[in-house]
């Protein structure tokens, strides 16, 4: 009884705990990080619990308050949890430039008093507007050009150097950002320059990227960075970044009359246009590192540090010692040259054992590589490791620095068994080898005697050996010709139910696109494109590009009107993934064109 009662009493204790850390009380603010001058915009402030009272915002001084504070509730139920908002919210017009902070409010939350985060708002001059511009999408502050043209002031593609004037083997960053006033629905094509004289490394990012407004010759842009790349010079001198050249296709809003022209146009009244963009050439001068390189110079230029450790001081014979190096830093990491380390001169050594632990920065590679030595004492006595020297260029103080580490002393003693015959088994050596011995002793074992006249030859055994391996190889020979059969028939199925199973993600995606989610409908969409192709050409998915779908399809006799436009759906739905807010139009449009290339390749693709 007494046992049950205590696990009662556990259980209603975990249980309170979890309601408890369940409902914990969040009371928050958000603004926009960037608005441009003469903008309107919401300051929120938002708890989860309507047991509220004495809601309090201190003086925004910096910005004239147009409205609020309004109160908003929300309830939500998710996996069968349920969350409910309140939502205070004041609508702010910014009057002058500058970076202004909004201090946190204070509520009376659940009985407790709390007070929220404050935010930071970066007010921008206020946008030079061309004259008689139509508004470009996602509320921008900025207007794009009129008409079916777009101007060289409306798309912008930067390249920019973090820095210009650097050292032989100095990281710099290399950004190339869209400014856009207009649509932009993706590029037909980029091609980026080799980076000559370079080596290159590109920057990993988010897959759904974040546009932000920012101020750039007069105009207010949203932007985003589109790739980074960290280069590294490999020699000095006057280097040049190759311009990169993008195709763009834009949608630009234009003004229809004719309400059949619109039915034609796919329902929205917007045309498309195509726009290449060339990036400036930028140049970087190399200077080469300073004379006077210490002997051994590892090829480092950035910022190290070097440790080291050894497993054993205290050992026998033909026992391993491993030493083990540490270089960490930021820098040049993957380029060094391996420090050498003077073992004494009977002792065995291995290749050295390399592991690199280390991130992309825009300072270059940061973290350590790990080296591992691995040598073997033949003969016993005292030896001595000296330290290990390791040099490197320093980008701070600009001068040459060398890092020793600890010098170790060996205490071998001689190991049990023949000292003068030693048999190793270690990476990148001999499976066998035998020290000091030019004779081996002759074996001792066990010697087994067999009767005379009896020969393996005419015996059972004989024949055996013969008819197992032939009686193998035709069941293989039959199992692997019915395997060949299924694999064709799998593939026959999956051309044959392409279609219907391109069709049920397509009614998927019409879900989503009445439900308005955004990035769920591009997905299945793209799903349902990469799937259909992949099905109806039998080619799989991780082997299926751009290129080798267009020229399939062309063996199957797809004519190439046809291949454009699917691949124009694909271009739409993978830009549309990361562009900024959420166009019903054009998602009504995507799902429209993908399902007739879908029905159109159908009847197109004979098998």
């Amino acid at each position: 009884m007494r046992k049950f009662v205590f696990i009662w009493i556990a259980l209603m204790a975990v249980f309170v705990h979890t309601a408890i850390a369940d409902d914990k009380i969040t009371f928050s603010a958000s603004a926009p990080e960037a608005v441009a001058v003469g903008d309107q915009f919401r300051l929120s402030y938002t708890v989860n619990t309507q047991d509220v009272r004495d809601f309090r915002v201190p003086s925004i001084k910096d910005f004239e308050v147009l409205m609020g504070p309004s109160r908003s509730y929300s309830m939500q139920s998710i996996n069968g949890k349920r969350s409910e908002n309140l939502t205070f919210t004041y609508i702010l017009m910014a009057n002058k430039e500058g970076t202004f902070t909004i201090p946190g409010a204070s509520i009376t939350a659940g009985g407790n008093q709390m007070i929220s985060n404050s935010v930071k708002v970066k007010v921008l001059p206020a946008d030079q507007q061309s004259s008689s511009g139509n508004q470009s999408r996602g509320g921008r502050s900025g207007q794009a050009s009129s008409g079916s043209s777009v101007s060289k002031d409306d798309l912008i593609i930067t390249a920019t150097a973090s820095k210009v004037n650097v050292y032989e083997q100095e990281a710099f960053l290399l950004t190339y950002k869209i400014y856009t006033l207009v649509d932009l629905r993706g590029f037909d094509n980029v091609k980026l320059p080799d980076f000559k004289g370079f080596h290159s490394q590109e920057v990993e990012l988010p897959n759904d990227r974040r546009w932000s407004l920012e101020h750039y010759k007069g105009r207010n842009y949203q932007t985003t960075v589109y790739r980074q790349f960290v280069l590294f010079p490999q020699q000095s001198g006057k280097l040049t970044i190759e311009p990169a050249r993008f195709d763009a296709s834009i949608a630009k809003a234009v003004q229809v009359n004719d309400p059949f022209e619109a039915f034609l146009n796919g329902g929205s009244n917007y045309v498309e246009v195509k726009k290449t963009l060339i990036t400036p050439q930028v140049t970087i001068n190399a200077k080469p590192l300073p004379s006077g390189k210490p002997e051994g110079f590892s090829g480092g230029v950035g910022e190290f540090s070097i440790s080291s450790s050894i497993n054993e001081t205290k050992l026998k014979t033909n026992d391993a010692v491993t030493l083990k190096v540490v270089i960490s830093g930021t820098g040049n990491l993957k380029l060094l040259s391996t420090p050498e380390v003077k073992f004494p001169e009977d002792f065995e050594v291995y290749d050295p054992k390399v592991e690199n632990n280390f991130r992309l920065t825009n300072a270059g590679l940061s973290g350590s590589q790990v080296i591992e030595y691995l040598a073997i004492p033949r003969n016993a006595g005292t030896f001595k490791i000296p330290p290990i020297k390791f040099s490197y260029f320093d980008i701070h103080s600009q001068s040459y620095k060398v890092l020793t580490t600890d010098e170790y002393t060996l205490q071998v003693e001689k190991g049990a068994g023949n000292a003068a015959q030693t048999i190793a088994n270690f990476t990148n050596k001999e499976d066998l080898k035998v020290l000091n011995e030019d004779i081996r002793f002759i074996k001792q074992n066990d010697v087994v005697l067999t009767p005379k006249g009896d020969f393996f030859f005419g015996s059972m055994g004989y024949y055996l050996f013969y008819l197992v391996p032939g009686i193998a190889f035709i069941v293989f020979f039959i199992v692997y010709r019915k395997q060949i059969a299924a694999n064709a028939n799998v593939a026959k199925m999956r051309t044959k139910k392409a279609n219907k199973v391109a069709v049920k993600r397509m009614k998927l995606a019409g879900k989503l696109l009445q439900e308005n989610k955004k990035e769920d409908f591009y997905d299945e969409v793209l799903k349902a494109l990469w799937g259909y192709i992949s099905d109806k050409l039998s080619i799989p998915v991780s082997r299926l590009s751009k290129d080798n779908i267009e020229e399939e399809l062309r063996k199957y006799g797809v004519d190439d009107t046809l291949i454009k436009d699917f691949l124009d759906a694909l271009n739409d739905c993978e830009f549309a993934r990361f562009a900024p807010g959420s166009d019903n139009q054009a998602m009504d449009k995507v799902y429209t064109a993908s399902l007739n290339v879908i029905t159109k390749m159908e009847n197109s693709i004979k098998h």
